[in-house]
């Protein structure tokens, strides 16, 4: 018969051996559990996309250790495994049910750093205005003043600078205008560049000082002209009356009057006599030359008529001439 210790010595449980699923079935399980968390974000419906998210969160975080797991028969229990995948999860919801003061203040290091190369990269793209933004909320929301104070006067410099060099290169473009006195375009454009940078010093007074380069052309022009007809230069004479004549008004044009016909009188008969004696050398060229510079400059003259009557045969011998030649 069986002793009392004998009866009294309890069964020992054979050890509980946890189910492992093979790689195959772990697999296509974790599969459709991650199909359906998607389809349930997808699908957008109010209270059920964060639990969606947080699904798949939870099926991605798992699928290696289920996969270790099914692969390795020393890894830990799928019992241990699951512990500790649900104080990941813990942790992950304790983070998640934060309010956004509190992720806010925890990620408070890597939000100024991504701040600061977002105002950097404003600066380098000449967007001021928005980097200006960026620094404000840099200086309110995370409280950086001093660094902010710091961006604000390197945008301000940086804008200036950048300015003042848009101001110079179109005042270069006004110059040039001037230069070639295209007046009615320096007037539009001096206009333009005062609108534009109305508060730059080197705009002062622009559309006067077009004005004053023009007069002075003008001065000059009258001055050069009165000293070529005083000392008979009739052909450069005749060529500074032309430009004149874009600058006068009549009664500006009244004291030059008298000049300008002794000028354009000097003028035309010195042609004529170089048009006959071109005819008398039989130069058909310079005569064809000349008779009809006087056609086209003094088209009312008599002498314009006499060409006008030669002008046929002129052009028949001067093409002569040059095919002997």
């Amino acid at each position: 018969m069986p002793s009392d210790n004998q009866r009294a010595a309890p069964k020992r449980r054979p050890p509980r051996r946890d189910l492992i699923l093979p790689q195959w079935a772990v697999l296509a399980l974790f599969s459709a559990m991650l199909v359906f968390c998607v389809a349930i974000v997808i699908g957008n419906k109010p209270g059920l996309r964060e639990a969606g998210i947080l699904g798949a969160l939870f099926v991605l975080a798992t699928f290696p250790m289920a996969l270790r797991a099914s692969a390795d028969s020393g890894a830990p229990s799928s019992r241990e495994s699951f512990d500790r995948v649900s104080r990941a999860i813990e942790r992950l919801g304790h983070e998640g049910g934060l309010s956004e003061t509190a992720k806010r203040i925890l990620h408070r290091k890597q939000e100024r750093e991504l701040l600061r190369v977002a105002i950097e990269q404003d600066i380098a793209d000449g967007d001021y205005d928005a980097a200006m933004i960026l620094v404000q909320e840099l200086a309110d929301r995370f409280g950086y003043r001093v660094d902010a104070e710091e961006f604000r006067a390197r945008i301000e410099r940086v804008r200036a600078q950048s300015r003042d060099a848009a101001v110079i290169q179109a005042l270069t473009g006004l110059e040039e205008l001037i230069r070639k006195r295209q007046w009615a375009e320096a007037h539009a454009e001096a206009a333009r560049i005062t609108r534009l940078f109305s508060d730059s010093h080197r705009v002062d007074r622009l559309r006067e000082r077009v004005e004053e380069a023009r007069a002075r052309h003008k001065q000059d022009l009258e001055r050069r002209f009165l000293l070529s007809a005083q000392r008979d230069e009739v052909e450069q004479a005749m060529a500074l009356l032309k430009e004149l004549d874009q600058y006068l008004t009549e009664a500006e044009a009244e004291p030059f009057r008298e000049v300008a016909r002794g000028v354009i009188g000097k003028a035309r008969d010195n042609l004529g006599v170089r048009f006959k004696l071109a005819v008398q050398d039989r130069n058909w060229h310079d005569a064809l030359d000349v008779g009809e510079r006087i056609i086209g400059e003094f088209p009312n003259s008599r002498m314009a008529q006499e060409v006008r009557e030669m002008i046929d045969m002129l052009r028949d011998r001067a093409s002569k001439t040059a095919g002997v030649r």
